[in-house]
């Protein structure tokens, strides 16, 4: 499937790479992000590929000028098919370090951003009767870790919104497809812009992994939709242990905060209101633990199929519990 694609946060990091794999496989593309300098450098990379790209400036908060992006786009590139709803934004810090203002900022950059991007592509798609719509999460959307109570609120809430719409899009009958794509530690540009109050650079544990791999989980989404796509064992192993032991996840996740910190830094605001400079380039800097296998991919079909058999095993140990407890000798009565 070809057409025009739209990719929010599209400058850099995931977003980039999937813009780059769609503009490969011959879609028209069109990236929206905020830094213009930026924007350029990645729309002359994509044109490198052929197709039509389009670069549009605008902060995916703003639901007015996501509406009149897409508006640009269809005038500009032609029908949108396929919308990726990637932009977010961070704060690193404890959850009672976190301002009001900051809470409010991440859940509109990385939350209602994914609204916005939706209800902006359904208003095109709906009337046509056909599109894909993939949500980029993140496995701190399933299983929630310490320093990011912010960003893992936002994730949370796209997982609700996007299970509702879906739901109310097949009580009316409307083909247009929706994702999730849940993502692992990626070695994006992202770690090195984010607010950060902790006074100690932020480092992704491994696994990490190659944002080609997750793009390539994304188009995929687009090509063959799947209701939800984990990326990385790790993200399926959070999944797991959300599902059957949540008490364990809380202990293991308790880990993680003194595993993200590194080396002492000053003060860090990030790109929380205003973008931080820098090239339009896909990799973080930490090329060298990337892991891009194909192999570290699951569709929610497989899930399922996991869950069933974990089901069947329980309850396989169940039946023959009950079988050993019917076969006890209780004693006669006197």
């Amino acid at each position: 499937m070809t057409g025009t694609a739209v990719v929010t946060g599209g400058s850099a990091g995931i977003g980039l790479a999937t813009a780059e794999r769609l503009a490969k496989a011959g879609w028209n593309v069109a990236i929206l992000a905020r830094d213009t300098r930026r924007l350029e450098e990645a729309r002359s990379m994509l044109a490198k590929h052929g197709g039509q790209v389009l670069a549009i400036s605008a902060d995916v908060a703003d639901a007015g000028a996501v509406d009149a992006a897409a508006d640009r786009i269809e005038r500009e590139l032609g029908p949108i098919t396929a919308w990726v709803n990637n932009a977010m934004s961070t704060v690193v810090a404890p959850a009672d370090k976190i301002s009001a203002e900051e809470y409010a900022r991440v859940t509109a950059t990385t939350y209602l951003s994914q609204v916005h991007g939706t209800l902006a592509a359904l208003r095109h798609m709906k009337p046509r009767r056909r599109g894909a719509i993939v949500q980029v999460s993140s496995g701190l959307g399933i299983r929630a870790v310490p320093l990011q109570a912010a960003y893992c609120a936002a994730k949370f809430a796209v997982s609700g919104f996007t299970d509702s719409l879906r739901a109310e899009l097949i009580a009316d009958k409307v083909p247009v497809t929706l994702s999730v794509v849940y993502l692992p530690a990626v070695n994006t540009p992202q770690p090195g812009w984010a607010r950060n109050h902790t006074g100690r650079e932020q480092i992704l544990p491994d696994p990490l992994f190659d944002p080609r791999l997750c793009a390539e989980a994304i188009v995929t989404a687009i090509d063959k939709p799947e209701r939800e796509i984990w990326v990385g064992r790790s993200t399926f192993q959070m999944a797991v242990a959300q599902a059957l032991a949540p008490g364990f996840a809380d202990r293991q996740a308790a880990s993680f905060a003194e595993d993200q910190l590194g080396v002492p830094i000053g003060a860090k605001p990030g790109n929380l209101t205003e973008p931080v400079p820098g090239p339009a380039r896909i990799d973080g800097d930490a090329t060298d633990r990337a892991i891009d296998s194909r192999r570290e991919f699951f569709t929610s079909r497989q899930r399922d199929l996991f869950k069933l058999g974990i089901a069947s095993g329980l309850a396989g140990v169940g039946a023959l519990a009950g079988w050993g407890v019917s076969r006890l000798t209780l004693p006669r009565k006197s």
